[in-house]
Order: structure tokens, then sequence, then C-alpha cells
């Protein structure tokens, strides 16, 4: 099982559909059990990190809820919670629940689980298109002044990642007050999304893309040193080079330090606070025009933190379509806590 990251042999990979789609395809493994999935395709662990993309994981949830309900039902609100790491080196399943199946509203609960263990749960609500009525109630959080498309075709791409994502200084940068300040990026998945995909596509790669550094905004706004020594990705199993291992921890952890600024001191010679440990523990994502944009063009997301403390902080995202129409509201918390020196043993004689 560790040598084999998806349960059955990847098809080729589908000329007609984006990056995205493909790395979001879902089995279906209903010979087994009903409304049970699992990735198709290996999940792309990033160097360094505890466990596979957290996004991905969202997305795939997502996806597999989305099958379940009628065409005319659409997500509008999906709460997460992160329980363990997840393995790239083996499949996940997907167990969708139906909790509930109204008139206007259809619940669902999906659980993630890899070894027989949960390692992600969600729990996701959808609406029926247009039972709102005829009169509504409107306001939106307007998109921020002064801001302009990136001109080129290509942004920073995310290692072995399929969106582009073009990051902005941090707004207000210099106040003395961390929750001030702003994290900025366009962001979009790489290609073109297909129209057989439907907005079901369009909706599971926005939340793929919701986790890009989400809990990292609170390293971001207090300036705090986050490149450490590497977690393993060697598994039971197999095993790994640890040469080729370093090297592309290496290579992709040093493009991070300059897509965030640290060119000019990669080692950290400033002294910078240092981050011991930084994963995230929850993920909610308030979807506010599902069918009213496309993932695979430019969005602008905004992050900021209202509160850090406790080993703990949390982060709120607004995403926009490029026309400035609010498309998300997220938020996440995660652990966040500082190295600190081990204290030298001591002798017990």
């Amino acid at each position: 099982m560790a040598d084999h990251p998806t349960l059955v042999k990847p098809p080729p990979i589908d000329p007609l559909k984006s990056s995205i789609e493909n790395v979001l395809e879902l089995t279906e493994l209903s010979a087994i059990a009903p409304d049970l999935y699992t990735n198709t395709r290996p999940l792309w662990h990033p160097p360094g990190a505890r466990g596979i993309y957290g996004g991905a994981v969202i997305a795939q949830c997502l996806a597999a809820a989305q099958r379940t309900v009628p065409s005319n039902f659409t997500v509008h609100s999906m709460h997460c919670y992160f329980v363990l790491a997840g393995d790239s080196e083996i499949p996940v399943m997907y167990y969708v629940e139906h909790v509930r199946e109204g008139k206007s509203f259809a619940t669902r609960t999906v659980q993630a689980r890899q070894r027989g263990k949960c390692i992600f749960t969600t729990t996701m609500s959808f609406v029926r298109e247009k039972s709102g009525g005829q009169k509504t109630i409107n306001h939106a959080v307007p998109l921020p002044e002064g801001l302009d498309k990136p001109s080129a075709p290509n942004g920073e791409e995310e290692g072995g990642s399929p969106f582009i994502s073009h990051r902005i200084e941090i707004l207000n940068k210099d106040s003395k007050n961390p929750h001030e300040k702003r994290t900025r990026q366009w962001i979009k998945a790489r290609g073109r999304i297909s129209e057989a995909g439907g907005h079901q596509a369009h909706l599971s790669a926005l939340a793929y893309m919701s986790d890009s550094y989400f809990i990292g905004t609170i390293s971001r706004i207090h300036d705090l040193w986050r490149f450490g020594a590497p977690s393993s990705n060697k598994t039971e199993g197999k095993e790994s080079t640890l040469s080729e291992d370093m090297a592309q921890r290496d290579a992709y952890v040093k493009k991070l330090k300059e897509f965030e600024g640290y060119s000019h001191d990669l080692e950290n010679t400033a002294g910078r606070p240092e981050i011991g440990m930084m994963v995230s523990l929850d993920h909610t994502i308030y979807f506010h025009e599902p069918r009213g944009f496309r993932a695979d063009e430019w969005m602008f997301t905004e992050m900021s933190s209202p509160w850090s403390g406790d080993g703990r902080g949390v982060v709120t995202q607004h995403m926009f379509a490029a026309d400035g129409t609010l498309v998300a509201t997220c938020f996440q918390e995660g652990v966040v806590r500082l190295k600190e020196e081990r204290a030298p043993k001591t002798s017990k004689l």
C-alpha cells in the first residue's frame, strides 16, 4: 500500500481538462459502498511540510459532496477540521454522508480517511438556486482600490501546484499593529477549466487555492522566520534518498524565501524569531457567488489576522473576482508556536 499513492493506476492526463481538474479527479468506488470516492492521482506533498497540501483534501471533499446533490443545489458554506497529517504515499478514501435533504437546503458531511483513521472532516451546506425570494437584502465588501491585475500571463507557480499566484507587498507593512496589516495576492488556476467541469470545477479549484499561505499570514505580519529544519517525507515501506529530498526542499525553500522578500537574507542573519510549529486546525469557506466567477481567471485575495495568542492564530480572507465581485470569505485557525531553546540535559548524578 505504501508504494501506491492511488488505489488504482492513474489514467493518462486528460488534455481537454485543466491541470487543476486533473489533480482533483476522483474515482468512484460504488462497487464497495455508495458515495465512496478516492483520489485518482497522487496528491502533492510540499517539500518540508508535515503532510499533503491541505487545499487538495478540502477540494476533493467538496468535489465528492457535489456529486451527491441535485444540479440546482450549490454549496454556500463549508466547515472543515484538519485531524491528522495526510500521507501522500497512500490513497485517501472519501466517505460522503447524506445528513439532510430539504426543499431549499441540503447538508453533507465528508470524512477523508487513511489507514482506517480520519485525517480530515467537513460539513457542507448546499442551497437550491433562486430559493431566496424575489426581493433580497444585498451588500458586500468592495474590492480594494488601486489594484492592477498582473500583466504577465504567468506568475509565481507553487512548486508542483496547478495554480499561479502573484504576490503583492503587504499593505500597512510598517504598522506596529499586526492586525492592521494585509497580505495580498492575485491567484488563478493554470490553463482553462473545461466546460464539462461546470461550476463545480470552479468551486473545487477555489477551495484548493483558498488554503494557499493562509495560516502563514501570521508569520508574515509578525515577520517571523518559518524556514526551519525539514519534516521527514519518508514513509513506512518506502526508502527515499536523503540527498535528493534535501536538494528538492532547498530549491523550493530558496524560491519561497525570494518570493517573500528574503532574497537579501536567505539564512536569517537578522535573527528573526523562528517558527517552531505552524499547522492548520480548521478551515471555513462561505461561498457568496458560487456561479458568478471563473477560477481560471485572476482573483484577488486579501488576508488579515484579528488575533493570535496561546500558540494559535486566526486569519480571515476575502476572495474577489477581477470585476470586484466578492466571491468568498474564508477563516482559518492554526497552531503557531515559536521555536524554543531546549535546556541542556543535566546529569542525574
